[in-house]
């Protein structure tokens, strides 16, 4: 394997698994990640990214989450046979995650200094005193100053709440950083400043990225690279100046066709009709037919291939937007 991939995943399957159904939730997805790059995981709500993320933490909860098939290699190592152990070293040192709720992922009843401390002091063998200053430093660094250290959560707002959740998540210095819709839950303002401060953070840790998001904008600011996820599928993928320019999933075409433009007032917006299937009963062949305006007899029994070079790859029976059908 290349040394500058830092995480490879390969036909991964997930799925959750209860009396009544299995939504299965992704459906054969591969993707890398190499050295200093960042990753755009983009999609509607219940497309699977957020399970992909867990998938990668080895946090999916069971039951009822089930990995049923594939490899999630970090650092060339399959992390699905880690053991308990193993994944708790991996977990800060290794691989760091940005949750989606930053209320949620802080423990109300404990100070910001102390959380931060305990996750840099369970990682590393370093004095009480050691920790505390590292923290502070850190806090420092995403905008929250020293006398907040003794605070509790709710003495904080959403914005600040995030960068100390940022802070956490960089504490023991990770390789890979997955960020989970970390602006969602905030004011414009607020997010362009949280975004700045991942880049900087990314660029002076050398970190890679995993950027999940439903918002292209974001991805075009932060990513190098973009994945499409539909219904437990990557759909489309490569660099962002690639997918950005020439879309060619139907998909891809309706996200950015229900974008305003800006720049022209009398474009008509084109929103995909329908909404995204149930994972626990997706449509027979492509998963996106019964929404897609192109679709034809084989799309709705025929799972489709994936076509494109180099590094742009999309799933589709369909070349319709190449330069030829044009």
């Amino acid at each position: 394997m290349d040394k500058n991939i830092v995480l490879d995943v390969k036909n991964l399957h997930v799925h959750y698994v209860t009396d009544d159904a299995t939504a299965k939730a992704v459906n054969g997805i591969d993707f890398q990640v190499k050295e200093g790059e960042a990753l755009g995981l983009v999609g509607e709500t219940g497309a699977g990214k957020t399970t992909t993320a867990l998938s990668i933490m080895q946090l999916i909860p069971d039951p009822p989450g089930i990995i049923v098939d594939g490899e999630i290699n970090f650092e060339g190592k399959n992390v699905i046979y880690n053991t308990d152990k193993e994944n708790q070293a991996m977990r800060g040192n290794g691989i760091a995650m940005i949750f989606q709720d930053p209320m949620t992922a802080l423990n109300p009843v404990m100070t910001v200094g102390d959380q931060l401390s305990e996750v840099v002091l369970t990682h590393e063998k370093i004095s009480k005193s050691e920790a505390k200053q590292r923290v502070i430093e850190l806090l420092e660094i995403v905008g929250v100053k020293r006398d907040r250290y003794d605070d509790y959560p709710h003495q904080f707002s959403g914005g600040q709440k995030q960068r100390v959740v940022i802070a956490m998540s960089l504490l023991c210095n990770p390789k890979l950083l997955i960020a989970d819709e970390p602006t969602t839950a905030l004011d414009v303002t607020i997010q362009a400043q949280v975004l700045d401060i991942i880049n900087q953070l990314r660029e002076k840790y050398k970190m890679s990225m995993i950027l999940i998001t439903h918002d292209l904008g974001v991805v075009a600011e932060t990513c190098e690279n973009v994945a499409i996820m539909y219904a437990g599928n990557i759909v489309e993928s490569g660099s962002v100046k690639e997918v950005y320019l020439n879309p060619r999933h139907p998909y891809t075409r309706g996200l950015f066709d229900s974008i305003p433009k800006l720049d022209d007032e009398s474009a008509e917006l084109v929103p995909i009709e329908g909404a995204i299937s149930n994972a626990a009963d997706l449509p027979t062949g492509c998963h996106f037919h019964p929404r897609c305006r192109y679709c034809q007899e084989i799309c709705k029994h025929q799972r489709p291939p994936q076509r494109g070079t180099g590094s742009h790859k999309f799933m589709c029976h369909f070349d319709l937007f190449s330069e030829e059908a044009k």
